[in-house]
């Protein structure tokens, strides 16, 4: 069980990084601004449109045969993962619906789509694929549905979409880091024996973060571009379940916000936006669940 939820992690993360990096290349450009109000940029849209068909469509159909089929088909059932992982997984679902449900809004934008319509239809572009395959899960006899992830994928959404009506920008970005920790080398069968493995498997690693401008909130003279980020991350995990060893951290430190630093040409645009999900890594503060206190000179 262990080893089939987290290698299928590892795959949704790279179906999820196909659709970043779609979505990223074009959102960078910005919006089109030869566009009329109610015009539609119609070769954009039908490329994107196929384009983002396929990947979803493909990527599916891959899952189904190649790591399903692995496993029996059951009727639906529930499974309750709830206690697995210190909850890390939960926290990575709603992250990458956040993330794909940004730039599948940009997307939109980029071709042209009016402003409530993208909203809707991009912003829930990772629910849509992450229920799409939480169904799957619902029939395999490897596991189950899981209503924690589906209740982190509507989170993640949530968080995007509602800044978005509420401020008409995203004030407050979830982000992403991770390291290299020696709890793989244990289990490198269910946390990774590769860098890339080791990166996407082991949540010993891995640290979710929210990063706030502090500008937007009505601080003035700070750079429009600092954020401070709260992160969240455990280790000690060489088993899904809670076992003794295990420690959950909390952290403290500023970000970069990149997308808010001033620059004119598209491509590095498009390049700040695609590692603007990515913490910068910088100086930060650790609170154990342990009780310890740890100040870190730099943290990733």
């Amino acid at each position: 069980m262990e080893c089939g939820n987290r290698g299928l992690d590892g795959l949704r993360m790279l179906t999820l990084a196909g659709l970043l990096g779609l979505a990223g290349a074009c959102h960078g450009q910005g919006v089109d601004s030869t566009l009329g109000s109610g015009d539609i940029h119609r070769g954009r849209l039908v490329g994107t449109t196929i384009g983002g068909g396929a990947i979803i469509a493909g990527t599916l159909i891959g899952l189904d045969q190649a790591w399903y089929g692995q496993y029996g088909r059951e009727p639906f059932h529930f499974f309750d993962d709830g206690s697995e992982w210190q909850g890390l997984d939960k926290v990575g679902h709603g992250f990458a619906t956040y993330t794909v449900g940004r730039w599948g809004h940009g997307l939109l934008r980029w071709c042209g789509v009016p402003q409530r319509t993208a909203l809707w239809a991009g912003g829930t572009l990772g629910l849509v694929y992450l229920s799409a395959v939480e169904y799957m899960d619902g029939h395999s006899a490897g596991w189950g549905f899981s209503a924690w992830d589906m209740a982190a994928n509507v989170v993640g959404t949530g968080t995007f979409i509602g800044q978005e009506l509420g401020w008409q920008e995203q004030r407050i970005k979830l982000k992403y880091s991770a390291h290299l920790t020696p709890f793989a080398l244990d289990r490198p069968d269910l946390l990774g024996e590769g860098l890339s493995e080791r990166i996407l498997k082991d949540y010993n690693g891995s640290t979710y973060w929210v990063s706030a401008n502090l500008r937007s909130f009505g601080w003035k003279a700070l750079p429009m571009w600092l954020n401070v980020a709260a992160g969240y991350g455990a280790e000690g995990m060489v088993q899904a379940e809670p076992a003794s060893g295990q420690v959950r951290q909390y952290f403290l430190s500023a970000d970069v916000d990149l997308e808010r630093i001033p620059v004119r040409n598209k491509t590095l645009r498009t390049v700040l936006l695609v590692l603007n999900c990515v913490k910068v890594p910088l100086p930060a503060l650790e609170f154990r669940s342990d009780g310890r206190l740890l100040a870190h000179g730099l943290y990733f």
